[in-house]
């Protein structure tokens, strides 16, 4: 079994999942008392939302680069990031390691070729949902991104921060994605990303008309298959 190094903490919720389901699905694979080989960097999220607040990439780009190059240094073997808008900065996380680094977007967009799709609604940050880097690496598997009305970003993004990343599960929140993500079934998207790991937790659940993507679930797939 190969050691895997999570950089975690973006938010510490969607990491508990990460570290529960890796050592989960080692214990279903090899059995007996197997647990996962994991090192665990985790930021303190305020700093980060601080400097994101700045327009501060850069500063958080070499923070997360630091814990990437601390966790190869320790023995980490691949490194997965446990967030899907910090993989804006995975280019900068690449540079400064040797070991692969498992990209969120890439083992999502081989889940979403091999059923088929070519056109996917994404929810996630406003970062994710409005910037270049999501929609680009998507792109280059041949994937069509389509994301929520503006006003349905701004419910979005405040859900993810404000209630999602502290562990807050409303019925009135639930509601409101589930509207959302049917209008974007009505825009012909083929399946729905779940583009925040934290939204798996309000949603996750649901049943909808097209397949969803959990990328959390998605993710720690892909690390347990390196891992093993």
């Amino acid at each position: 079994m190969k050691t895997i190094g999570l950089i975690g903490g973006m938010s510490w919720e969607s990491t508990n999942l990460y570290y529960q389901q890796l050592n989960r699905g080692i214990q279903q694979k090899l059995g007996g008392w197997s647990s996962a080989k994991v090192l665990l960097h985790s930021v303190n999220f305020q700093d980060i939302l601080d400097l994101q607040e700045k327009n501060d990439w850069q500063g958080i780009g070499e923070i997360l680069a630091n814990h990437a190059t601390q966790l190869q240094s320790s023995g980490a073997e691949g490194i997965v990031l446990c967030t899907n808008t910090m993989h804006k900065l995975a280019p900068m996380i690449e540079q400064k390691i040797t070991v692969p680094c498992l990209h969120i977007i890439d083992v999502l967009a081989h889940q979403l070729k091999a059923q088929g799709i070519t056109k996917v609604g994404v929810l996630g940050t406003t970062f994710t949902m409005q910037e270049a880097f999501y929609q680009e690496r998507l792109a280059t598997h041949g994937i069509e991104m389509v994301v929520p009305s503006e006003n349905d970003q701004k419910v979005i993004h405040h859900i993810i921060y404000n209630e999602l990343c502290k562990g807050v599960i409303t019925e009135l929140s639930k509601q409101q994605y589930v509207e959302i993500v049917n209008k974007l079934i009505a825009q012909e998207a083929q399946g729905i990303v779940l583009g925040c790991t934290e939204i798996v937790l309000l949603i996750g659940q649901e049943k909808f008309t097209v397949p969803t993507f959990d990328t959390t679930a998605i993710h720690i797939q892909a690390a347990l298959n390196f891992m093993l």
